[in-house]
């Protein structure tokens, strides 16, 4: 296996700028997957990354070794451990990187049974928790408006923890027309609604809208909710995480999808 030891090196610049750079990431159609957890799910799910690096100090461990036989034929380079550094978003790195191509978004059918819309989500921590709900609750599309944080980041991939391999994820989607042609309910989060997500019938087709974490949702996209629904805080709390609300949201479906296969 190659060893790079210095920032000059050309694949380790092209890391790099996968690593910091949103539109070197849409040109090349390719994210960096940091972390054993992540690459092992790629390996299971997908396959074969475009490029693996291994840290120095990690290379001949039980966990790094399994995952380089399993992505065989391809050979890794060896990072020094100073560049593997600056190219890991964690204070104490895995040691083991793959630069992989993100995956053309699929188009949604207009009556999915279930999927999730995004309206300018900034958080990445937030964007990468609920794409992970969306996947653990078995939702298979999410569609992000222009305003989301770039779902294929290093911190949303690692919150994510392998969600986006699940997922059909729909970057730069035009939310209002899909709430508007979609053939199902459309349920938007909303404080000040009505009705709480406990009283909806979430075993029908239901497409699921979260806002902002500041500014919520936008008025445009909240008059195509037919189905807005708040969630009950009786602690007095005034609001909860973007990410916290979703999951509520989410597996109240499951629950109810549950009792209903289970009566």
């Amino acid at each position: 296996m190659k060893l790079i030891s210095s920032r000059s090196n050309p694949l380790f610049k092209s890391l790099a700028k996968l690593k910091e750079s949103p539109r070197e990431r849409r040109a090349g159609h390719t994210a960096l997957l940091d972390g054993a957890h992540l690459v092992a799910t790629y390996l299971d799910r997908v396959g074969r990354p475009r490029a693996l690096a291994v840290s120095a100090a990690a290379g001949e461990t039980p966990e790094i070794r399994g995952l380089l036989r399993k992505a065989e034929p391809l050979e890794p380079v060896i990072l020094a451990d100073g560049l593997f550094r600056e190219l890991s978003p964690v204070t104490t790195p895995s040691g083991i990187l793959a630069a992989v191509e993100i995956p053309a978004a699929r188009p949604v059918p207009r009556d999915v049974a279930c999927c999730v819309l995004l309206e300018d989500i900034r958080d990445p921590g937030n964007l990468g928790s609920i794409l992970r709900c969306a996947a653990a609750a078995g939702v298979r599309h999410v569609l992000l408006s222009n305003g989301c944080a770039d779902a294929w980041s290093p911190r949303v991939l690692r919150t994510g923890m392998g969600a986006h391999f699940f997922v059909n994820i729909t970057e730069r989607s035009d939310l209002i027309a899909f709430a508007r042609d979609y053939q199902g309910q459309v349920v938007a989060a909303a404080a000040n609604a009505q009705r709480s997500i406990f009283e909806l019938d979430l075993r029908r087709p239901t497409a699921f809208v979260f806002g902002n974490e500041g500014a919520g949702l936008s008025r445009e996209l909240l008059s195509e909710a037919g189905a807005p629904a708040m969630i009950p805080m009786p602690g007095g709390t005034e609001s909860i995480n973007v990410g916290a609300a979703a999951a509520v949201c989410l597996f109240e479906r499951v629950r109810q999808l549950r009792v209903n296969a289970e009566r």
